[in-house]
Parts: C-alpha cells; sequence; structure tokens
C-alpha cells in the first residue's frame, strides 16, 4: 500500500491543503512507524551539513530500533519506546539528554504514552533525574492506578519500579544552556516577548504492529526558560498524544498553550471518529485551520490502521521521518513530499 506524506513547503509557508482523494487505500502493511523531533523556524540556510547528517543519523538510528521491534512481531507500545530512548538519548532533540533549560536554570522534562488497543494512558511532568521519561510515562500506565503523575511523587515512583535514575547534571549540554543565556539576556530587553522557537522542541512516535494494535509517545523538555513548573501539550492525554485503534494514534509538538486549549491529538481521533474524516483530512484541519486561526504553531504525526502516514506543520519546518515493512523510509525536515 502507498503512504501518504504531507508537510509544508520548503519556503516554511503553510503548505495548500492535499485533496483527501489522494488517501490511499490498498492493503495494508504489516507494520509501520512515523516519528517527529520537534518543530520550528528549521530552515535549509540555518544548517550546516554536519549537524544535517547527525540529526539525520539520529532520525534513522531511532527507526531502525523501533523497526527491529515491528519487524520480530514485537508490539508497537515496545516500538514506540525503542524508538523514543534513542531520541532521549540524542542531545539533538529536545527531550532526555537535550531537554533545554527552565528558567531556574534546570530541565524538567514531561513525557505520555497511551495505547490504541483499549485507550491506556500514563504520563509525566516535571521530572529532573530519569533519563528516559517516556518510560516513566509507560510504567504509570502500567503500574499504576493513575496517568498523570509529576515532580517528586513521579520521581519517587519511578525509581520504586527500578528505573533509571541519573544526576540532574546528565541533561547539560552547553548548547542547550546557552540558549537559556539568550533567553534571559532577551528579558532585560523586552519582558514580554518570548521566542517562538522556545515553544517548539519535543520527540514522539507514532507506531502500528503486525497485530493491528497503535501506540503512541511523546517526550519534552518543553520551553526554554519556561517558569512556575509549567507543562506543556507533551504530558497531556489528548492534548500532545492519543491513540485509538479504530482511528490513530498522533504525537504532537508546538506551542503546547494551543494544543492544550484545543485537545490537538484527540480532535483528530475525534473527526475521523465522529465525523467520518480521513487521517489526511483530519490532521489537516487541526493543524492548518484551528491552530492557525487561533494562533497557535506546530505540527504532528500520525498513523492509522491501515499504515497511512501524516505528518502535516505549520511552521517552516519538523523534524519527522517514517517506515513501513518492505523498506520504504523517509526522513525529511524542510521539503514538502
Amino acid at each position: 500500500m502507498a503512504v501518504l506524506l504531507y508537510a509544508c513547503q520548503e519556503t516554511g509557508e503553510p503548505a495548500v491543503d492535499t485533496p483527501p482523494e489522494l488517501e490511499e487505500i490498498g492493503e495494508a502493511p504489516e507494520y509501520a512507524m512515523v516519528i517527529h523531533g520537534g518543530a520550528g523556524t528549521i530552515l535549509k540556510e540555518n544548517m550546516t551539513d554536519e549537524r544535517a547528517t547527525a540529526i539525520r543519523e539520529a532520525m534513522n538510528a531511532a527507526l531502525d530500533a523501533g523497526e527491529a521491534v515491528l519487524r520480530d512481531g514485537g508490539s508497537a507500545a515496545d516500538a514506540v519506546e525503542a524508538t523514543i530512548w534513542v531520541m532521549e538519548d540524542s542531545p539533538y532533540f529536545n527531550s532526555g539528554k537535550g531537554a533545554v533549560f527552565t528558567n531556574a536554570g534546570i530541565n524538567e522534562l514531561d513525557a505520555s504514552f497511551m495505547t490504541g488497543e483499549n485507550q491506556e494512558a500514563g504520563a509525566v511532568g516535571g521530572i529532573t533525574n530519569l533519563k528516559h521519561p517516556i518510560s516513566a510515562a509507560r510504567a504509570v500506565m502500567e503500574q499504576s492506578e493513575h496517568v498523570l503523575l509529576t515532580g517528586k511523587g513521579a520521581e519517587e515512583f519511578a525509581a520504586g519500579v527500578g528505573l533509571e535514575v541519573v544526576d540532574p547534571s546528565y541533561f547539560y549540554t552547553e548548547e542547550r544552556f546557552q540558549s537559556l543565556q539568550r533567553a534571559l539576556e532577551g528579558e532585560k530587553v523586552e519582558q514580554e516577548k518570548i521566542d517562538v522557537d522556545q515553544k517548539h522542541g519535543t520527540v514522539g512516535c507514532v507506531a502500528l504492529d503486525k497485530n493491528g494494535n497503535i501506540a503512541a509517545g511523546t517526550s519534552t523538555g518543553g520551553m526554554t526558560n519556561k517558569r512556575f513548573n509549567r507543562l506543556g501539550d507533551s504530558p497531556i492525554i489528548g492534548a500532545g498524544t492519543y491513540a485509538n485503534n479504530a482511528t490513530c494514534g498522533v504525537s504532537c509538538t508546538g506551542w503546547g498553550e494551543f494544543f492544550i486549549r484545543y485537545a490537538v491529538a484527540y480532535d483528530v481521533h475525534a473527526r475521523m471518529a465522529y465525523g467520518g474524516a480521513t487521517l489526511q483530512e483530519a490532521a489537516d484541519a487541526v493543524i492548518h485551520k484551528t491552530l492557525v486561526e487561533k494562533g497557535g504553531t506546530g505540527g504532528l504525526i500520525a498513523l492509522d490502521a491501515r499504515g497511512n502516514v501524516v505528518m502535516p506543520f505549520n511552521t517552516p519546518g519538523m523534524y519527522r521521518g517514517y517506515l513501513k515493512a518492505g523498506g520504504e523510509r523517509e526522513i525529511l525536515f524542510y521539503e514538502a513530499k
């Protein structure tokens, strides 16, 4: 079956809606997976060849990890966790090792996890010492009666179920620290101004396994210079992450406050479930209409039960990629497909 991709034009302008009739229906693949590494001002002219190569290699490694699980008949949930582990270990993405700094000069991490078979979900917010926040979110889903745990309580729970704890200094990278310094300097010039790129980042994965189950996960360091234990959409089920085998799995990246207000991930599902929209139609409407009309920026990745993939965004770029059984794979930064 053909997988449909959708993205913005290289110019950075929001792409014209792709006609829904282009979403092909055919034999579903054995498995499929789609990832993102954040949306924002990702411009070719600002990207060195060395950095582009490093990011591409990290994304390919993430896809490799997930595909190894899916190819051997593993679950979509295991594939999502394995994939996001690789991205959390990379300094090139705003999650795990590459997390941005808060106003207080620390790293506060958020993540969420959801399975489409039964709508089980788990999330963590504001954690500072867990190497892999996505695993903490999955543990909340599978090993507690709760959906969302935050702060010290989330850290205590995660340590109690055996997840890897690290010193908070593990998350330090000079690049992210300097980003905070620029943000703090900017405050002296204009206190109320927040650079739009401080709101973007995040990694995510949606996978479809050989049993037809979908899982989705999202992990982030949040917004550079954030205060007051701010949480964005990434740890909020229905805003940053959603999964339902009957419709799709979704992971979002962008200006979290807008994704929360408009329940972006759930809205994609709802448009399919209640309005009969295709995955393409639903995702386009949310990203290019609802968010644009309200001033929200960002993007999402989504995958349905037939292996259709969409990756819309309304920013100049989004790190994104997909694969499906049979060897089809692509990684994109800017170009429309």
